[in-house]
């Protein structure tokens, strides 16, 4: 299982590492990283190993081997690889990361505004969308959502993080509001997400990496909210001045 140092620290730019191998298809396999790998509709990250001795290796985003355990860091078509056992510097491309930190942290805020199951999400760098079962139309609006989602904003609220045992989770199954998507389960413990004292604002399980404090998002807005089926909508937001 490869080092997540992310799970620890999102806000780690880079990290020092080692080559295990590089499998098949060309992917890298370290001992540790500082990359994310792509998992719940945030996308992996991309950035660079810079290798020990010299030599640029582009990474063009990050994924999970088969045994959703291992990271694979993707290489840039036509890169240069490191070699099994070389040391390399992993650096983030800092500046998407932290935008896709600022935006997945929104999703769960709009998820406290919208008390609906989750059918479905993606996390993008300027924009984002989180799919609900909704039984009545009338009960989202989106001016209203802009306004509620920047106050909530604008109140700074701590956000931070617990584990609590797999059978913790099982007894407590209001806590995942994702349908389609099951939180990462199968070591023990997942990793709970609280916006809020006490998650007062928001409480759920989730694997990603969000900012320290809900004032870094910046100000979004709802840009629209598209009806997908009977019962389906859409809602997506993005940054207000990116």
């Amino acid at each position: 299982m490869t080092e997540q140092l992310y799970r620890t620290d999102a806000y780690l730019r880079e990290c020092k590492a080692r080559v295990l191998g590089v499998n098949e298809r060309g992917g890298i396999i370290l001992d540790r990283t500082v990359f994310y790998a792509a998992a719940g509709g945030q996308p992996g990250d991309k950035g660079a190993l810079k290798i020990d001795g010299g030599g640029n290796c582009p990474i063009a985003t990050t994924v999970y081997d088969a045994d959703k355990a291992t990271i694979v860091h993707v290489a840039a078509e036509g890169a240069v690889l490191p070699a099994s056992g070389h040391t390399v510097r992993a650096v983030l491309d800092w500046e998407t990361r932290r935008m896709l930190m600022r935006m997945h942290t929104c999703l769960h805020l709009l998820c406290a505004l919208v008390r609906y199951p989750v059918t479905g999400g993606q996390v993008g760098a300027q924009e984002g969308r989180l799919d609900f079962d909704i039984e009545d139309a009338s009960a989202v609006d989106k001016d209203r959502l802009t306004t509620d989602l920047n106050a909530l904003i604008a109140a700074n609220h701590p956000v931070t993080e617990r584990w609590i045992a797999d059978a913790e989770l099982e007894a407590n199954p209001g806590l995942v509001r994702t349908m389609a998507v099951k939180p990462p389960m199968g070591t023990g413990r997942v990793r709970l997400v609280a916006i809020g004292e006490n998650g007062a604002v928001d409480l759920q399980p989730c694997g990603g990496t969000h900012v320290k404090a809900t004032g870094e998002i910046g100000r979004v807005a709802v840009t629209r909210i598209e009806k997908k089926g009977r019962l389906n909508r859409r809602i997506r937001v993005q940054f207000a001045n990116e």
